[in-house]
């Protein structure tokens, strides 16, 4: 398959978070068919991250996620962009990595591998199980795949997931005195929430929070005895300062379950490429032990996630020029420390 065809192909796999395993199949098989020794990593039940290498150990590692948001959508295309569930965020991607490291092996570079994972769109489970379980030999670089607008990222923001809960009584909705609403007590909260004043970064900009999810109550001639909401900071800073405004605006009035955390990263960069910040966030935090992490893809994050998601095919064949001439550029920079290394020992030229 060209790129085109391999990324509608993973398109029209469906692979909504915790349903990856015929997408993970399929790559076990294609890149077996393309001659890599590949590793299925159970993370949970029917859930596998996959590991490609080749004969030699990796250098560079390929990186992104099989995972996409709901609803599933097939692919199509027209002259110029590709459609559907996955087609930037991330499959897309995937598709112009295999291709990307295709061409390097073309030329004889075999140190290159793949991790793609699971779980990537909820709390980056695969990401965690993999830097649980290393890799035999631990790769130098990992150049994850995220929609950059084929820029090279140089910060990432962070995040703070959390629950907020709250308790009431129930009562007949007609007698609401007798009762006592978890709803209202939840809204009262989240008011307060919304008006605080967050960190700001001169490079991130700044803090932002998302009510993504509010539910509770039964009925509606019924007062709401439980009621619960879901936010999702996106963090400039450390979380310190964001949790202490958290319980000063919350003030005991519901309960908090923290359920991830990660702060900002600065990434590595390479001259030559463009470069940008982004708001989201990626895998990169849970994979310390796959090398030094470096971040860019094909496609717009503002169309990810989207009835509309698509990727344009020329952002698509220029994502496997900036993959692969980054992995040279890495490679050629690790060639000259190995060199300076060796001269530095021993006084001679190897």
């Amino acid at each position: 398959m060209n790129l085109f065809e391999l990324t509608r192909k993973l398109i029209d796999i469906p692979s909504v978070t915790g349903d990856e395993k015929a997408v993970a199949e399929f790559l076990k098989a294609y890149l077996e068919g393309l001659g890599y020794n590949i590793e299925m990593q159970a993370v949970a039940a029917d859930r596998f991250n996959v590991i490609a290498t080749t004969e030699e150990s990796p250098y560079i590692v390929f990186s992104t996620h099989m995972d996409t948001v709901p609803p599933f959508i097939v692919s199509t295309e027209d002259e110029a962009r590709i459609y559907g569930r996955g087609a930037c965020d991330a499959k897309g991607i995937l598709a112009a990595q295999i291709m990307a490291a295709e061409r390097l092996r073309s030329e004889g570079v075999n140190q290159v591998g793949f991790l793609f994972t699971v779980d990537e769109e909820m709390g980056s489970l695969g990401a965690q199980v993999a830097n649980e379980e290393l890799p035999a030999t631990r790769p130098a670089f990992l150049i994850n795949g995220e929609p950059t607008d084929n820029r090279l990222a140089a910060a990432t923001k962070g995040s703070l997931r959390l629950t907020l809960k709250t308790h009431g009584r129930a009562a007949h909705s007609a007698y609401p005195e007798q009762g006592e609403s978890a709803i209202e007590k939840l809204l009262d909260v989240l008011a307060d929430i919304r008006s605080c004043v967050w960190p700001t970064d001169e490079l991130l900009g700044e803090t932002t929070c998302n009510i993504g999810v509010i539910s509770g109550g039964t009925r509606p001639n019924v007062i709401p005895e439980e009621a619960e909401a879901v936010l999702q900071f996106r963090l400039v800073s450390e979380a310190k300062p964001v949790r202490s405004a958290l319980n000063d605006a919350i003030a005991g009035r519901a309960e908090i379950e923290y359920l991830s955390e990660h702060e900002p990263i600065r990434l590595q960069t390479v001259a030559g490429f463009e470069q940008c910040t982004v708001r989201f966030t990626t895998d990169i935090p849970y994979l310390s032990n796959w090398g030094t992490p470096l971040l860019l893809g094909p496609g717009s994050i503002l169309n990810a996630h989207t009835d509309q998601e698509s990727v344009e095919k020329h952002e698509l064949t220029t994502a496997v020029d900036h993959y692969t001439q980054m992995a040279r550029a890495l490679l050629a920079d690790g060639n000259e420390e190995r060199y300076q290394m060796t001269e530095g020992a021993k006084g001679v030229r190897q």
